[in-house]
């Protein structure tokens, strides 16, 4: 029997969000806010140390499960859905041929496997401003050290490039979409300049030949409908609109609310992400910088290398003892009472070095298992607030600070960010992350969504946590430790990280 829509539902939109460890989906009504959500769980491949990859057959394949459980969940037919837009990690590439099929896992954005090809191409540039050019140099997220990577070790691969894609925008182009990539892909792309012209110095700085770059598209604009073939796979209806939507980290923090300038999101992800909206270019070789959703807005940003991830491989270690626990054991430690760097993959920004490591100082026999994870929680702390000070040095002051994804479900860490930043931090209440901002653009591009401020307070906010003056001036110090730190052992940490062994 054939479902009828609800009248209480109307129009419904649907934003998917490809994750490093999941594929996510929302259903919106513009009226009525998320009636139904579904994540799909996809793997995460590291076959050799750096390396961060993933199928996009298993993305496909998620968004095939997830459309008709959103669809049931929801009691509608597909009829209901008017619109549907993309969001997913950024710069993850997917090379592709001629017809827009994948031709080898797609390379992670938090991998570092071109660590030599980063310094080669940083002296075949020379003095080339990629700052100016693009609101970001070059490092680990750029693209012309994996292209090139990928062309000495997977001659066959390249030779069959047809283009290079972020994930969403494959994903786009597979539900029905023209070839295109989106702007905040191109920018952290490193491979087109801020007026998204191509930096043909870049690729020619490879010493490889390269495909023809697409068409960059604006956040919001119809690039196309869902095809027959895509509709029968996915249970979507043929000709739904498809909407630009945009970089996973850009649409969580808008949907978060992020419209003013000052607005910050902390998101405690596999990595860490720190977000601000400016109303003007923000250009610190320390960040990375996009393009706010909304016109005439900016984002710059950060994001280390690790975060949740650091704390699912101290799991690993202590027999995937339940985070809870180790959060109940870490709130007895004392604060401080060990100091850790968190370059366990790595760093990304603020100091754009993927061959740092991990190091942790101040062990001795009464050392516990608690003292370990609070150490791991405040050194991802330190970390964040390295970048909050270097927004304040660029005239940047954070406002309103928000807190969001899997981590900020552990009070202790939120107390902990609290205490080491100095400043109230605003929980988001069930947030529904990346694919709900994705849900709203496909809104704004359908005409169903009239205002871009419409994320303002959409979402139910949770407790303010306030930062403990007594941890404070403690944590002040230890901060200043781990900077101190740092500049200790980052030597000894490149001597390990390119030894042959």
């Amino acid at each position: 029997m054939r479902r009828v829509v609800p009248d209480s539902l109307g129009e419904l939109l649907l934003g998917i969000d490809l994750g490093s460890s999941g594929v996510k989906a929302v259903l919106l009504s513009p009226e009525h806010g998320i009636v139904a959500s579904a994540t799909k769980d996809v793997d995460l491949y590291s076959d050799h140390p750096g390396w961060a990859e993933a199928d996009p057959a298993q993305w496909w394949t998620a968004v095939c499960s997830l459309v008709p459980t959103l669809l049931t969940t929801a009691n509608v037919t597909n009829v209901a859905v008017v619109g549907v837009a993309v969001t997913g990690m950024v710069p993850a590439v997917v090379v592709v041929d001629e017809g827009g099929r994948p031709l080898r896992r797609a390379m992670l954005q938090n991998d570092a496997r071109a660590t030599n090809e980063i310094r080669e191409i940083q002296e075949t540039l020379g003095d080339l401003d990629l700052l100016k050019l693009t609101g970001s140099i070059l490092s680990q997220q750029s693209l012309a050290p994996t292209v090139l990577w990928l062309a000495r070790h997977e001659p066959d691969v390249w030779a069959k490039t047809a283009s290079l894609q972020g994930s969403y925008d494959w994903l786009a182009r597979a539900l029905g979409a023209s070839a295109h990539v989106e702007e905040n892909w191109a920018l952290e792309s490193g491979l087109y300049d801020m007026d998204f012209t191509p930096i043909f110095q870049v690729q020619a700085a490879t010493g490889v030949a390269w495909p023809s770059l697409l068409e960059v598209k604006t956040p919001g604009t119809v690039v196309g409908e869902i095809s027959v073939d895509a509709a029968e796979a996915t249970g979507l209806r043929a000709g739904t609109t498809l909407v630009v939507g945009g970089a996973d980290h850009v649409l969580s923090a808008y949907g978060a609310g992020l419209v003013n300038e000052g607005d910050g999101l902390i998101k405690l992800g596999g990595a860490g992400d720190i977000l601000a909206v400016s109303d003007h270019v923000l250009l610190d070789e320390r960040l990375y910088l996009d393009k706010h959703p909304i016109p005439g807005k900016w984002l710059p940003n950060g994001c280390m290398a690790t975060s949740g991830s650091l704390l699912r491989w101290e799991q690993s270690i202590f027999n995937a003892v339940p985070l809870e626990e180790l959060d109940g054991a870490a709130a007895t430690s004392t604060p401080g009472a060990l100091l850790t760097l968190p370059y366990f993959l790595g760093e990304k920004t603020p100091l754009h070095d993927p061959d740092l490591r991990g190091v942790m100082i101040g062990m001795h026999l009464g050392t516990t298992r608690g003292d370990i994870h609070r150490s791991f929680l405040e050194a991802i702390a330190y970390g964040f607030k390295s970048h909050v000070d270097v927004f304040a040095q660029d005239g940047l002051n954070l406002t309103n600070t928000r807190v969001t994804n899997g981590g900020s479900k552990s009070r202790l860490w939120r107390e902990i960010l609290a205490d080491v930043l100095n400043r109230d931090l605003i929980s988001i209440l069930n947030y529904p992350g990346a694919s709900y901002g994705a849900a709203v653009i496909a809104g704004v591009g359908t005409g169903r969504i009239d205002d871009w401020s419409y994320v303002a307070g959409a979402l139910e906010e949770g407790e303010i946590i306030a930062p403990s003056p007594k941890n404070v001036a403690l944590y002040e110090q230890r901060y200043q430790e781990f900077l101190q730190l740092h500049d200790a052992t980052a030597s000894f940490s490149h001597l390990l990280a390119r030894s042959p062994s």
